[in-house]
């Protein structure tokens, strides 16, 4: 059977082979250095959840709780903690700033790339795993989710590389034919067999850490596609592989002490709940459902979610209609020869269809769907019944790169499929990203082989590769014209310092959706994003022209390289504009403000610090001052959010404040540094009046005091 039809790689000396390696890593691992690394400095820490889980990594670090997740001294239980462990060793090393911070996340981007690329390679060919490290370093919500700390790359780090020693486990040894009197090949056989006997345990390993990341969701990704996997190929039949008994007393014993620690150490909370209901139930089950306590995630629109993937793919997810086109004419191929064995695929398809429509169209019309996934059924089973002489319905005798294809389609459909049903964020679906960039990756090399061919499948290989191309170009186009023209409506303008200051501040969504704040630009602002509006201009204008002349030559990986290349400029104007908007996104500025006071005798050292409204609004500010845990700011009307639960255990009442409590408390005692989002303005406005006196305001936020200033 063929799901895609790959030629053997040709045979080079090992010399050459090793050249064209070296040379592909370090041409990925200098884009990595340039893209993410360099970024590590700045923006500085942002509010919201990357200031609230660098606080809680940094309390770890200052506390050496490493079972209890705390911010502001308050529980925070919602988190698996793998992802503030590594935090917290990274700031033991670097200290508290913005580089440790984010640090992880860029190297976990590093050892994703890497990892697609030798996956891609054995399975698909040298110029594949190239375009697999170019597809992940240039992927426009690869780059966008890294900025902010949230484990989800490093959750798709861990579960590709269980999926991929999963695979490797389910492999023979040796391979059929190989001669045990060559050394070269005993030597190689040898190294295989060893690799094979620790694959399934280095996949149990990496299961258990996927656990300790982001909770139980990494089972059902891992252990869903590893069923259907094996009930579609028979490789059931080889489950004594995967090590399941030794395995899985590994992975309890790498899994299971933090939640039985977590759930003994922190009973006794909302309605006597504890650990236990809080994480697996509520956070797990409810928020499934969209019932979570408290209600503070948003739900994209079934074709939002959809749609966004071509953004975040951006500009590889231009290769979509390609991928699809392909398999398309494979699986019908394959269909009309291969009944027993597609019969399997198409019932997956069906169930992948009505999964999907129910996310679309919120039911209304899954009766209709229903009806013709039981037809198609009925006439799967009409024509079996005209096949006596079919046995099983499986996929037998794949090839590496057959698996490959297979494994990454299932595991990236059922990962799209759970969040179009679940409440998702916008980056909820990155597990998803490194297996489609792999089938991407592998379907252009392919079709780039091929694409001089004179048969059906080159032609239409050359059809859909000019087809993204020229997408490619046409958007470069539109977008370079955007830019020209907002570049010269904003000639005569000075670009202010804040930038802040000239945003809408919509608050689309209310903010719980993470791209909410790109409504708020406005024109006046493009004035100070005119250098990365220039670089994102010459980018646009000049790469898709150069790569559409390097494809005409037929110089496909140079074109190729081109795409990625220009990709890799926007990026960097993206990061530039971002860092344009920190005071916007960060209060850095407020902290340093703090200690410049401190340090300039203007207000004294024993102050009090209080955030208005939820933490997360301010988060960036504890984070910065890192101050002693006997010193955590107080919270007016912050229970909400993520520090709901953890309000209602004992030890943290007392950092809790009505807003009438904060009016009796107002000039008494040491002084109040009051920091207001700026949702709160007015409420605040109202509430001090005249008492408060202004210390700082930027992009609508401010800080506040209750007494003059020390001169």
């Amino acid at each position: 059977m063929t799901l895609i039809a790959f030629p053997e790689p040709a045979t080079l000396p090992r010399g050459a082979e090793q050249s064209r390696y070296a040379r592909a890593l370090s041409v990925l691992s200098a884009l990595w250095l340039l893209l993410f690394f360099a970024s590590l400095f700045s923006p500085p820490v942002l509010d919201d959840a990357d200031g609230t889980h660098a606080n809680a990594a940094r309390q770890m670090a200052l506390s050496g709780d490493y079972v209890t997740l705390r911010v502001n001294n308050v529980r925070y239980l919602e988190k698996a903690p793998l992802p503030y462990w590594i935090a917290a060793a990274s700031f033991r090393l670097f200290g508290f700033n913005t580089f440790a911070t984010h640090l992880p996340q860029a190297l976990a981007v590093l050892l994703l790339m890497l990892l697609g690329y030798r996956w891609a390679r054995e399975a698909f060919g040298e110029r594949a795993a190239l375009y697999t490290g170019l597809g992940i370093l240039t992927s426009a919500g690869v780059f966008l989710f890294t900025r902010v700390f949230i484990p989800d790359v490093l959750l798709s780090l861990l579960l590709a590389t269980a999926l991929y020693c999963f695979l490797n486990s389910l492999n023979p040894a040796t391979k059929p034919g190989a001669s045990h009197l060559d050394p070269e090949m005993w030597a190689s056989s040898s190294r295989r067999s060893a690799r094979s006997a620790a694959y399934p345990y280095a996949m149990w390993t990496a299961l258990a850490l996927a656990v300790l990341t982001k909770g139980l969701v990494a089972l059902v990704f891992i252990l869903g596609t590893a069923i259907v996997y094996l009930a579609l190929t028979g490789d059931y039949r080889n489950w004594r592989r995967l090590k399941p008994f030794t395995g899985s007393l590994l992975f309890l014993a790498i899994a299971a002490p933090w939640h039985i620690l977590a759930g003994l150490r922190n009973t006794g909370g909302m309605n006597g709940h504890g650990f236990f209901w809080f994480y697996f139930i509520n956070e797990h089950v409810l928020r499934f459902l969209g019932r979570r306590i408290p209600m503070d995630y948003n739900k994209l629109p079934g074709y939002l979610y959809w749609s966004l993937h071509l953004v975040w793919l951006f500009p590889w997810a231009l290769l979509f209609p390609l991928l699809f086109a392909t398999k398309f004419r494979t699986l019908r191929r394959f269909s009309l020869t291969n009944y027993d064995q597609s019969t399997p695929i198409g019932l997956l398809l069906l169930a992948a269809i009505v999964v999907l429509s129910a996310s679309l169209f919120r039911l209304r019309y899954l009766a209709g769907v229903l009806g013709l996934t039981a037809y198609f059924l009925w006439k799967m089973w009409r024509r079996r019944k005209e096949l006596p002489s079919v046995r099983a319905m499986q996929l037998t005798d794949l090839e590496d790169h057959q698996r490959t294809t297979l494994i990454l389609s299932i595991f990236s459909a059922l990962v799209l499929l759970f969040f179009s049903l679940s409440t998702n964020q916008e980056y909820y679906t990155f597990p998803a990203y490194l297996p489609l960039s792999i089938l991407l990756a592998a379907t252009l090399a392919r079709a780039e082989e091929i694409y001089a061919g004179a048969y059906g499948e080159a032609k239409s290989a050359r059809r859909w590769i000019t087809f993204a191309h020229a997408a490619f170009t046409t958007l470069g186009v539109l977008v370079a014209v955007a830019l020209s023209y907002g570049l010269w409506i904003s000639r005569h303008l000075a670009p202010l310092p804040n930038v802040g200051d000239l945003l809408a501040h919509r608050g689309v969504g209310d903010y719980t959706l993470s791209m909410s704040s790109l409504f708020d630009l406005t024109g006046p602002s493009f004035a100070a994003l005119r250098l990365p509006a220039a670089l994102a201009l010459a980018a646009f204008a000049i790469g898709p022209m150069v790569g559409w002349i390097l494809r005409a030559r037929r110089l496909h990986i140079a074109a190729t390289t081109t795409i990625a290349l220009t990709s890799a400029v926007f990026l960097i104007a993206a990061h530039i504009a971002l860092a344009r908007f920190a005071p916007m996104l960060s209060s850095q500025d407020f902290a340093q403000r703090i200690q410049q006071l401190e340090a300039t005798g203007q207000i004294s050292r024993d102050n009090t610090l209080l955030l208005y409204g939820d933490q997360a609004y301010g988060s960036s500010i504890p984070f910065y001052l890192n101050r002693p845990l006997s010193r955590p700011a107080l919270l007016v009307d912050g229970r909400s959010s993520s520090m709901l639960f953890g309000s209602t255990f004992p030890d943290a009442q007392s950092l809790f404040l009505t807003p009438a409590e904060l009016l009796a408390e107002w000039g008494t005692g040491p002084r109040k540094l009051l920091f207001v989002p700026i949702n709160h303005r007015d409420d605040v406005d109202r509430l001090l009046g005249p008492r408060a006196i202004l210390i700082q305001e930027t992009a609508g936020k401010a800080l506040l005091t209750d007494r003059p200033l020390d001169k």
